[in-house]
């Protein structure tokens, strides 16, 4: 009996090895698995008892594969067929014949799923590639005071390989009802959508559409159209720091304010822009992201306003995340009466959907 399980458990081991693919590294280790992807700077392996294995694309001596790849070479061709390696060489089993290339010439691997994901990237719907968040804060107190604080930042993005579209939407609410009649302390909502399409992997452009509503600063409505240049100044998988500028039209229509200000006001201004925006990941747990943009008024000349968004998170599940914000307004013209300074400090839960730039 225990020679027969001997012999069947060898036996299952040739089976195994004889539908598996085979990397195999220039000091004589042998991974067997299967082979998921390369970027001609590392390849990954999927194996049967150690999971996905990343190794060094430079470290690989030999590949044999017993499923269809796909090879990307330098110039743009794609063969896919089952990959030897012989003679130091890349050797695919095409239908149309096997097609031999140096090491050197592969640009990237791909399983079949991989490949699929890879086309619907380089073609994608516009349903498809969206990835969000939605951020909560939430504060109460009873007895000798009674005050209510809430917060919610939403945000949805499309991330293509030549363009990105970015929707936004907060809202800042509060009350204080410890000596009725209740009374409204912050009603401030802001919105907007921007499209980024990247004129080369480092120079790209944008459009972006804002619109804010402030009570307290009496803001109706602010309506701002515009655009520009931008430069992605590092953009690796854990930081990406973008430098942008431009220019846009800025309408701003207050309401009045008495005994300070009688009528309603309304501003139709040019303003420069100028900002950086850096979404950075500590590790897989922790991330930052902060944006800066400052509006120089061009129509009266000295007076500006800026926006400050800055946000940690750390991911608790995939989906769920525990996060902290500060963001800060400033207008340096106004209303009488009015402070150019409004302030958010919120920290409260995130729940994420998708894969891609929120994640």
């Amino acid at each position: 009996m225990r020679r027969s399980a001997f012999l069947a458990g060898i036996l299952c081991a040739i089976a195994w090895s004889a539908r598996a693919d085979q990397v195999t590294l220039n000091n004589g280790d042998r991974l067997t698995g299967t082979i998921v992807k390369s970027d001609a700077k590392t390849l990954l392996i999927k194996t049967e008892l150690a999971g996905e294995v990343t190794v060094q694309w430079a470290a690989v001596s030999s590949i044999v594969s017993s499923q269809p790849l796909h090879v990307e070479l330098k110039g743009g061709q794609t063969v896919t067929g089952k990959v030897s390696t012989e003679d130091g060489k890349i050797d695919v089993a095409a239908p149309n014949g096997r097609v031999a290339t140096a090491k050197d010439a592969v640009v990237a691997i791909r399983n079949e799923a991989e490949q699929q994901a890879y086309e619907k990237l380089q073609h994608p719907g516009f349903r498809d590639l969206w990835s969000g968040l939605l951020d909560t804060g939430l504060s109460e107190t009873r007895g000798n005071s009674a005050l209510l604080a809430f917060s919610l930042a939403a945000k949805a993005a499309r991330v293509a390989p030549r363009d990105k579209i970015s929707l936004y939407a907060t809202s800042v609410y509060a009350t204080d009802n410890t000596t009725p009649p209740s009374r409204t302390t912050a009603n401030a909502i802001q919105g907007g959508a921007r499209v980024d399409f990247n004129l080369t992997p480092r120079f790209f452009v944008y459009g972006i559409a804002d619109f804010g509503h402030d009570e307290f600063q009496h803001l109706d409505l602010r309506s701002v159209l515009g655009g520009g240049f931008g430069v992605h100044v590092i953009k690796n998988k854990t930081t990406l720091l973008d430098v942008f500028g431009g220019g846009d039209y800025d309408r701003e229509r207050f309401s009045a304010n008495p005994p300070l200000v009688l009528t309603s006001v309304t501003r139709n201004t040019a303003e420069l822009t100028a900002g950086e925006e850096l979404d950075w990941k500590l590790n897989n747990r922790v991330s930052l992201n902060e944006r800066f943009a400052v509006f120089p008024n061009m129509s009266d000349v000295g007076e500006y306003r800026f926006q400050l968004d800055t946000t940690a998170a750390t991911k608790l599940k995939n989906w769920l995340s525990w996060q902290i914000t500060f963001a800060d307004r400033y207008l340096s013209n106004p209303l009488p009466g009015v402070k150019s300074n409004d302030q958010l400090l919120s920290t409260g839960l995130r729940l994420s959907f998708g894969k891609g730039v929120f994640q």
